[in-house]
């Protein structure tokens, strides 16, 4: 964590922390002072015990946001006056609806060297607004992540609680260099779209020893949506994620289903989920393009959990009518092992696109135990290889032709 020289506080700037007051202009005004004061090694911003309301504000390049203990900035409500910003290049539209999206509530774009981090201060989103707004179908645009980086590098997360996100917690996109660490990510399971953390279209990102407890995937590897993302043709590369435990009605740990500017060198170890959905979901579609690549899944346990496994070709909508459907993705060299999981219904699928068969998919010591007894795997489409999986895999994995392809792994 790099050390800054100068430090100043939001109160500085006519903040006040009584949950009442807005201070989204104390907090632009410190902001803009640190970006045109340039102080050599960069500056930190302490946000000191309190409730800080704010709307919309943007981060710049080599500072820290230091929230204290017991300090919480919590977004306002006043949607209306929310600001609009444009759609990713790689989606091409919101994620949600045509047209633009709502700016994050902490955004970056175009910056490096920066810190958010504190003693266990918290960012919250006030999502309850959104979310009653989504359920009504009353939303014009895309609902605003809760923090967001864009074109950005360097980042480092570390040492906050984040909750009640409108959508997406954290949102890295088109990102380099970005550790996530001993954060905690909370909100209800039955919130929509709350996501806690998704790399997209990123390289070099490590995501470790968190806690994560959401509505939506707890994280989710991505890179741009059907001929968009194509387009663009950003991929996620060099992704750890390790030492997470977490719940959540969907995934626990996700590739795509968005991963049209293709995904590949990802490692997953030491990670516990409960009560969750899917513990381990790779999700592709047709029309979406990309490749999925070199993916490991090591060392995870579940308990009641529904489904263990799925890696599907069938999964994820589209942003128009543009998109093309000869646009196949692949699926290639997909390692999981030393998994071992109690009370879970199922203990998995894998699913290829007919045109397209996921290939060398590799299963050894996977033990997921708690279904009616014989509930069989169900694959399609695929080959590799499988060893000391339990119950029995489906028997285009148990061939003793795909073991040589999986020999990493064995």
């Amino acid at each position: 964590m790099r050390w800054r020289r100068e430090v100043i506080s939001i109160t500085d700037f006519g903040a006040v922390g009584d949950g009442r007051t807005l201070n989204t202009w104390p907090f632009m005004k410190a902001i803009y002072m640190i970006q045109h004061r340039r102080r050599r090694g960069g500056t930190l911003l302490y946000v000191p015990p309190g409730v800080w309301l704010t709307g919309s504000f943007n981060l710049t390049s080599h500072m820290t946001l230091y929230l204290a203990r017991g300090a919480v900035i919590k977004a306002t409500k006043d949607t209306w006056n929310w600001p609009l910003m444009d759609p990713l290049p790689s989606y091409g539209r919101g994620r949600e609806l045509p047209g633009g999206r709502y700016k994050s509530l902490i955004h970056g774009n175009g910056i490096r060297d920066i810190i958010i981090t504190g003693e266990k201060g918290v960012i919250d989103g006030q999502g309850e607004v959104w979310w009653s707004m989504w359920r009504q179908r009353s939303l014009h645009f895309t609902r605003p992540n809760l923090l967001e980086f864009m074109y950005s590098s360097d980042i480092l997360i570390s040492n906050v609680i984040l909750q009640n996100s409108p959508f997406w917690n954290i949102h890295p996109v088109y990102c380099s260099n970005v550790v996530i660490r001993y954060v905690t990510v909370l909100a209800p399971l039955d919130s929509p779209n709350t996501d806690g953390i998704d790399p997209d279209s990123c390289s070099n990102v490590c995501i470790e020893d968190s806690y994560i407890s959401t509505g939506d995937d707890l994280v989710a590897v991505k890179s741009g949506w059907d001929e968009y993302g194509i387009a663009y043709g950003r991929p996620s590369s060099g992704i750890t994620i390790r030492r997470l435990t977490g719940s959540s009605p969907f995934s626990g740990i996700a590739i795509g289903s968005e991963a049209s500017g293709g995904v590949e060198n990802v490692l997953v170890e030491n990670v516990s989920l409960f009560n969750t959905g899917i513990g381990i979901h790779i999700k592709t579609n047709v029309g979406r393009g990309g490749y999925i690549r070199n993916i490991t899944f090591s060392d995870v346990n579940m308990n009641n959990v529904r489904k263990g496994v799925r890696i599907a070709g069938d999964v994820g909508d589209h942003p128009d009518e543009k998109f093309n459907p000869y646009a196949i993705p692949t699926v290639d060299d997909v390692t999981i092992k030393n998994v071992w999981g109690i009370n879970v219904q199922q203990p998995g699928s894998i699913e290829g696109i007919k045109t397209s068969p996921f290939t060398r998919i590799c299963l050894f010591n996977v033990k997921l135990w708690g279904g009616p007894r014989n509930t069989p795997w169900k694959c399609t489409a695929v080959s590799g290889a499988a060893l000391g999986v339990q119950p029995w895999p489906c028997a285009e994995l148990t061939g003793t032709s795909g073991s040589g392809l999986c020999s990493n792994a064995f």
